[in-house]
């Protein structure tokens, strides 16, 4: 197995990934948060159906600070956990009004002070809304960049602080991309694509299972 370089794997798999972006519809950082809240156990797919006909009526925290809980539910019911998503977007919508001036804020500490804002929807944000450097960790970013060597961290907290060491900084919103991409079209938690993959050589995880074979 090749020594891992951070630089030279995100080289190639910008080749592989040249798409590799945002998948989110959005045009506001407001819009972005909202649709990164749904996103949670729920695909980009799925979301952008649920936002393409939500956003063409409410798309400002003004229009959401003052819903009604259950008619929101029944926006978003076709997400997961649509009720705990609802209750943080209304929540999240009035302290952006009330603490922020009805803007979305562009700082992390900020931003993680939102109802139903993690660190993976604060860079995420950050990231896209803003064009600050950030490493979002979601399942996909957390499972290639350990089996690539990347990381070995077990959370996702300890996994973005040792991806943002292990990358320049000037590649960590491209990063967070192409991992996800990688993560989505080959390395599957389940029956990963090893075979004809582009980093295999690069990965523990496909060269552990050639040893033990």
């Amino acid at each position: 197995m090749i020594k891992v370089n951070s630089e030279h794997i995100l080289e190639i798999l910008a080749s592989e990934y040249p798409d590799a972006k945002c998948e989110l519809s959005h045009n506001t950082p407001f819009e972005l948060l909202v649709a990164t809240i749904l996103s949670a156990q729920c695909t980009d797919v799925r979301v952008n159906i649920i936002t393409s006909d939500l956003f063409k009526m409410y798309n400002k925290p003004d229009d959401f600070a003052s819903m009604e809980l259950e008619k929101l539910e029944e926006l978003i019911r076709s997400c997961g956990f649509y009720k705990n998503k609802a209750k943080n977007i209304i929540g999240a919508s009035q302290m952006i009004i009330e603490s922020f001036a009805g803007n979305v804020p562009d700082r992390i500490e900020e931003l993680l002070k939102l109802p139903g804002v993690g660190r993976k929807t604060a860079n995420v944000v950050l990231s896209n809304a803003f064009s600050k450097p950030a490493i979002a960790v979601d399942t996909h970013v957390f499972r290639v960049s350990k089996r690539i060597g990347l990381a070995s961290g077990n959370t996702p907290d300890e996994v973005e602080r040792e991806l943002m060491k292990a990358i320049p900084v000037s590649m960590w919103s491209l990063a967070h991309h192409l991992l996800i991409f990688h993560g989505r079209r080959r390395c599957a938690a389940r029956k990963p694509l090893c075979e004809g993959c582009c980093i295999s050589q690069f990965c523990k995880y496909y060269n552990k299972g050639r040893k033990q074979s």
